[in-house]
C-alpha cells in the first residue's frame, strides 16, 4: 500500500538544493566562467536569466565560447537582429555540423557506455562511444559512396533502437536532412508528412512489438514507398525477424550490408560542415488545421539550444544517464539524444512502458543506474493506481532528477514522486514544443521546487504572459509569448512559399512576437504554470495530435456525417478526449460503429488518436467562417460559462452549442 498521501497545495515548497548540489551544478560552473572570462558577476540564476534575455548577442556569443563550438569561418555577431521574428540570422558566416558535436565525447571516453538499450524484441544491452562513432562513420561513408548529397532528405520509419540513432547521426554528418516517423503511425499519417519533403532515402524496419504482440510493417512500407516517388534507396532493418532479406523495394538492401569493409578512423573522417541555417531535420506539427506543418530547424540554432538545454536545465555531465520514454515520432526522441552533446549516456526503450509489468521503466532505470528519469503526469497516475512505490522496490540511489513533461503537472504529481520515489530529488517540470525542439520554461538546479510549479524561464528565452490586449501580466493566466529571437526558431516551413503559413502560425496576433498557443501564468518569483493549449491542438498523453488528421480518417466512414474532437485537462491531472459525431439518416451509434471508428483511427493514424468516448450529437457547431468550434467546446467541457467560451453571434448554427453545455454537466 502507498503511504497515506499528505495534502499538498499549489506553490508549497517541496525541495531545496543542498549547497553541495548547487555548487557542483553546471549553472554554477557557468557563473564562475562568466566572472573569469567575461568579467560578469551575477549573484544568482534570476540575474543570469535577466542578462540572457536583454543582452542577446552577449549571452549567445558567450555560449559559443563556453561550449568551444568547432566551426569553419567566423561570424560577425551571434544574431543580426534579435527583434526580428521571424528571420533573425544566427552566427552568420560560420560553418559547422551538429553530428560532429554529438560525437565529440568519443575522443575522451571511447569505451564508456553511450546507449543502454532494451526492447520487447531484444534484451538489455550497451553500446560504447567507440562503437557508436565507428558505426556512424562507416554508414555515412557508405551513404556518400551511394550518392547521398548535402541537402538530400532521408526519412525513417523505425523504432526507438540504436540503429535509428546511428542513421540519424550518419545522415546529419553528411549534411543531409533527417525526418522520422514512428512505426506505429498509420500509412496516411506518414504519407501526409513525407510527401511534403520529397525524400531520396528511406530507412524502414520490418515491424515492431508492443505489449507482447508483433506488428509487421512490410505492407505499410510498400504503400508508403509507392506514394513517395522520389525515394531512390530503401535500407531495411530486419528487426522482428533478424537475418531476413530485404523485400522487393527500390534499390533495397539490408542494414547489415552497409557495414562491410574496414573501419573508418576518426582522423580519416570529415563531417560536412554547413551554414548555421542549413537544414538539420524536419519535424512535423500535429496537423490541426490541415496537413502537418513541415518544421525545418538549422544546424547552428539547434546545436546551441540543445547544448544550453541539456547542460543548464537538465544538468547533463559525462557521468549522467538520461532516460525519457519516447517514440521516434516525437520531438522528445531528438531531445533525449541531445544528451550526447554534453557527454551523457542515454537509455533507449522500445515497447509498452508497462509490459510485462507496470514497474518496467523503474526496473530499467535501476539496471542502467539512470541519473535522470523522464515521465509524464499520466504515467504517474498509472503508477499510483497500480499502488507502486518504486523507491522501496528498486535501487534508485543513482537517481538525481526527474523531468516531467508532455502535459501540465499538478501538485499531486509532484507529491507522488517525493512520497513514492525519493525525498531528495530535483523534480523538474518542463514545457516547450516541436516547433523549437526545446523548452521555453523549465528547471534550474540552483532553485527550489514548489508543488505544481515549473521552476523558471529558460536561459535566452524572453518568455512573458500576455493579456489579449498584448500587455505583460504577472500572477495571471495569459498567452505564452516570446518577445526576443532565439536560435532554435524554425528557419522555415518546408514548401511554405513566402513564409505565409509560418507567420500565421505564430505571429499573426502579435506581429514580431512569438505566440506559442499555450496558456501560462508567471508568478512574482518567476515560477511558471502551464494550463494547456489556447488553440485546438490535442495533447494526448504528452503527444500533440492534430484534429484534422482525425477528421480526415473518421469521416471516410460512410455512416459519419460530421465530427468534432477535443482534449481536456480536468481536475486532478486527468485528461479526457471525447469525440462527437453526427450520423447520416437511419444510422445509430452502437458499439459496432464505435469499434469501427476506433479501428479506423488506430490503423490510419495511431493508437493515441483513438478517443476515450464517442458520442452522437445533433450538430457540430461552426463559426461564421466555417470553422469547427473546438476551442469553445473544450472550454465549456472544463467548466467555462457559455458566455465566456463562445459568442452566439459568431456562430453559423447557434443552437448547436446548447447540447455541449448540457453534456458538460456530466463531465
Amino acid at each position: 500500500m502507498n503511504p497515506e498521501p499528505r495534502s499538498v497545495v499549489e506553490g508549497e515548497k517541496l525541495w531545496e538544493p543542498s549547497a553541495e548540489f548547487a555548487r557542483k551544478s553546471n549553472v554554477t560552473r557557468f557563473l564562475h566562467w562568466l566572472k573569469t572570462h567575461r568579467d560578469k558577476d551575477f549573484p544568482d540564476y534570476h540575474a543570469l536569466w535577466d542578462w540572457s534575455v536583454t543582452d542577446i548577442n552577449g549571452f549567445w556569443d558567450a555560449l559559443w565560447q563556453y561550449f568551444d563550438i568547432q566551426a569553419d569561418g567566423a561570424y560577425t555577431a551571434a544574431v543580426d537582429d534579435d527583434r526580428k521574428m521571424p528571420g533573425a540570422r544566427w552566427f552568420d558566416g560560420a560553418r559547422l555540423n551538429y553530428a560532429e558535436h554529438m560525437l565529440r565525447a568519443e575522443a575522451r571516453m571511447p569505451e564508456a557506455t553511450v546507449f543502454h538499450h532494451l526492447s520487447e524484441n531484444r534484451p538489455l544491452a550497451q553500446m560504447s562511444w567507440a562503437e557508436l562513432g565507428g558505426q556512424v562513420r562507416k554508414l555515412a561513408t557508405r551513404m556518400r559512396e551511394m550518392g547521398l548529397q548535402p541537402g538530400d532528405r532521408v526519412v525513417s520509419y523505425m523504432p526507438n533502437v540504436p540503429e535509428t540513432a546511428v542513421a540519424m547521426l550518419a545522415t546529419v554528418a553528411c549534411g543531409a536532412v533527417w525526418s522520422s516517423a514512428a512505426p506505429e503511425f498509420g500509412v496516411n499519417t506518414v504519407i501526409d508528412r513525407f510527401t511534403q519533403i520529397q525524400p531520396k532515402w528511406l530507412f524502414a524496419a520490418d515491424g515492431y512489438s508492443f505489449a507482447g504482440k508483433a506488428y509487421p510493417r512490410e505492407a505499410e512500407t510498400r504503400r508508403i514507398v509507392d506514394a513517395l516517388d522520389t525515394v531512390e534507396t530503401v535500407i531495411w532493418l530486419p528487426y522482428l525477424t533478424p537475418g531476413s532479406d530485404a523485400p522487393d523495394l527500390p534499390h533495397a538492401r539490408t542494414w547489415d550490408s552497409l557495414f562491410t569493409g574496414p573501419e573508418v578512423a576518426r582522423d580519416d573522417f570529415q563531417y560536412t560542415r554547413v551554414d548555421t541555417d542549413h537544414p538539420l531535420w524536419v519535424l512535423f506539427s500535429s496537423g490541426t488545421t490541415g496537413v502537418p506543418k513541415a518544421i525545418v530547424h538549422g544546424h547552428g540554432g539547434v546545436l546551441l539550444e540543445h547544448l544550453k538545454l541539456t547542460h543548464f536545465h537538465i544538468n547533463i555531465t559525462d557521468s549522467s544517464v538520461m532516460f525519457f520514454y519516447s517514440t521516434t515520432g516525437w520531438v522528445m526522441w531528438n531531445i533525449l539524444l541531445s544528451a550526447l552533446l554534453n557527454g551523457g549516456a542515454v537509455v533507449l526503450y522500445d515497447g509498452n512502458p508497462a509490459y510485462p509489468s507496470p514497474d518496467l521503466l523503474w526496473d530499467l532505470a535501476a539496471r542502467t543506474r539512470a541519473t535522470c528519469f523522464g515521465a509524464s503526469p499520466m504515467y504517474v497516475q498509472m503508477m499510483e493506481k497500480a499502488g507502486l512505490e518504486p523507491g522501496k522496490t528498486h535501487d534508485l540511489s543513482a537517481l538525481e532528477s526527474i523531468v516531467v513533461s508532455g502535459a501540465p503537472s499538478t501538485p499531486e504529481t509532484f507529491a507522488w514522486f517525493y512520497r513514492c520515489v525519493k525525498s531528495d530529488l530535483w523534480l523538474t517540470s518542463q514545457s516547450g514544443g516541436t516547433e523549437i525542439a526545446s523548452g521555453f520554461v523549465g528547471a534550474a538546479p540552483t532553485l527550489p521546487v514548489y508543488a505544481g510549479e515549473i521552476q523558471t524561464r529558460m536561459l535566452g528565452m524572453a518568455v512573458e504572459a500576455w493579456s489579449d490586449a498584448g500587455e505583460p501580466i504577472v500572477d495571471e493566466v495569459g498567452e505564452l509569448v516570446v518577445t526576443r529571437a532565439f536560435p532554435s526558431m524554425p528557419i522555415y516551413f518546408w514548401g511554405d512559399e513566402g513564409g505565409r503559413r509560418y507567420h500565421e502560425s505564430y505571429f499573426e496576433d502579435f506581429p514580431g512576437v512569438w505566440k506559442h498557443g499555450d496558456f501560462i501564468k508567471i508568478n512574482h518569483r518567476g515560477g511558471c504554470y502551464i494550463y494547456g493549449r489556447s488553440d485546438s491542438t490535442l495533447n494526448r498523453h504528452g503527444v500533440r495530435i492534430g484534429t484534422a488528421e482525425i477528421y480526415r480518417s473518421v469521416e471516410k466512414l460512410p455512416e459519419i456525417a460530421d465530427s468534432l474532437v477535443v482534449c481536456c485537462d480536468l481536475p486532478g491531472g486527468r485528461q479526457y478526449m471525447p469525440m462527437f459525431v453526427t450520423l447520416i439518416d437511419g444510422v445509430a451509434l452502437d458499439d459496432e460503429l464505435r469499434h469501427r471508428i476506433a479501428q479506423q483511427l488506430r490503423a490510419e493514424c495511431s493508437p493515441r488518436h483513438v478517443p476515450d468516448e464517442i458520442h452522437h450529437v445533433p450538430a457540430v457547431p461552426y463559426t461564421l467562417t466555417g470553422k469547427k468550434m473546438e476551442v469553445p467546446v473544450r472550454k465549456i467541457l472544463v467548466g467555462t460559462p457559455l458566455e465566456k467560451a463562445a459568442s452566439r453571434d459568431a456562430m453559423m448554427n447557434p443552437p448547436a452549442i446548447d447540447w455541449y453545455v448540457s453534456f458538460s454537466e456530466q463531465v
